[in-house]
Order: structure tokens, then sequence, then C-alpha cells
């Protein structure tokens, strides 16, 4: 029998909870930058030519990457608790991050 770390579910697992948590910690940043746009329009145009940056595109993609990821791994979680599953099925699940990357990746390649 496998330990349960090897199966591929359990990587699901952690993908949902780390992408969870980066973006519990991105949306505070971004109501903060949000708020510039009422208060302080001269630091929002600075965030905004600092967000021009190659490496902030990338961190873009990750960030939509995180949020599709999130959202299918919460649909995959309601689907295990509400539905039999079979070997199919499972495989069915996992492949939601390549859908959620899929995703990500036509937003990144639309921003570039």
């Amino acid at each position: 029998m496998k330990p349960a770390r090897a199966h591929p579910l359990w990587f699901a697992f952690v993908l949902h909870r780390v992408s969870g948590l980066a973006l519990a910690l991105f949306l505070p940043v971004h109501f903060w930058v949000l708020s510039y746009a009422l208060t302080q329009p001269e630091k929002l145009n600075r965030f905004l030519n600092f967000a021009d940056q190659p490496f902030v595109k990338l961190a873009e993609f990750g960030l939509v990457f995180f949020l599709a990821v999130h959202i299918f791994g919460g649909l995959r979680l309601m689907a295990m608790e509400w539905l039999p599953w079979s070997a199919p099925q499972k495989t069915l699940a996992a492949g939601a991050v390549s859908i959620a990357f899929l995703i990500s990746g036509t937003f990144f390649l639309q921003v570039v």
C-alpha cells in the first residue's frame, strides 16, 4: 500500500491549501492598492507603472493559476464529499490542475 503522501490526490490537497494561503495573503494587498485609486491616485499610477514589469506579469500568472487551482480544488472537495468516486473520476480530478494551468496560461499570454 502506498503512503498517503505518494497518492496523487494528496498533491491536490496540498496545492489547494497553498493556493488558499496565497490568495489570503494577496487579497489585503490588493485592497490596499485599490484604495490608492480613491485616496492617492499618484501612488496608484506609480504602482501601475511598476506592475508593467515582466516579473510582475509572471507573478500575475501565478496568482491566476492559484485562483484557478483553488476553484477547481474546491469543486473537487465538494464532489468528494457528495459523490461516489471511481478510479477514472479520481484521474479527472487530478486533471483539474491541468485545466487551471491552461486558464492561467491563457491569461498570462494575453497580458505579456
